[in-house]
């Protein structure tokens, strides 16, 4: 059915539980996965213990970002298996959702392939949902996995 996944992960246990069900997913239809990551491109302020801020360059934060994703994804593929096609793809942006549907276009993915955190009541809006944001902006099918 589909010949090019997008899955974008970010190290939780919702997205870690979801692999496997990629898996068979990619396996049934012999299809290629490409991992995304989405990272925001602007450095956080930490604060010390004192009244004065520490920053972070723009340089450190693109480092460490880099590496965390690098962490993610090897453990995507070890949970994924053997037998499937990966690539990764570490996009910044500072907008999940925007950086995910970036991905697919970048990938020339057919499906997006997500998991759903079941956001509802005050938490859904609050924190929202970037799956419904993805689904709405998305000119590609979104396969959400519970």
């Amino acid at each position: 059915m589909f010949k090019h996944l997008l899955v974008p992960v970010d190290g939780s246990d919702i997205s870690k539980k979801s692999l496997k069900k990629v898996a068979a997913l990619a396996k049934a239809d012999g299809a290629a996965v490409t991992l995304v990551y989405v990272s925001d491109p602007l450095p956080p302020m930490v604060y010390s213990d004192s009244t004065m801020g520490y920053g972070i360059t723009q340089k450190e934060h693109a480092k460490v970002c880099e590496a965390y994703a690098m962490d993610v994804f090897k453990k995507a593929v070890t949970a994924l298996g053997t037998g499937i096609k990966v690539k990764s793809l570490h996009i910044s942006n500072s907008n999940l959702s925007e950086g995910i549907l970036a991905g697919a276009t970048k990938a020339k993915a057919d499906v997006i392939v997500m998991a759903s955190h079941k956001r509802t009541g005050i938490k859904g809006i609050l924190l929202g949902s970037e799956t419904h944001e993805v689904i709405v902006h998305s000119k590609l099918p979104v396969l959400v996995l519970g």
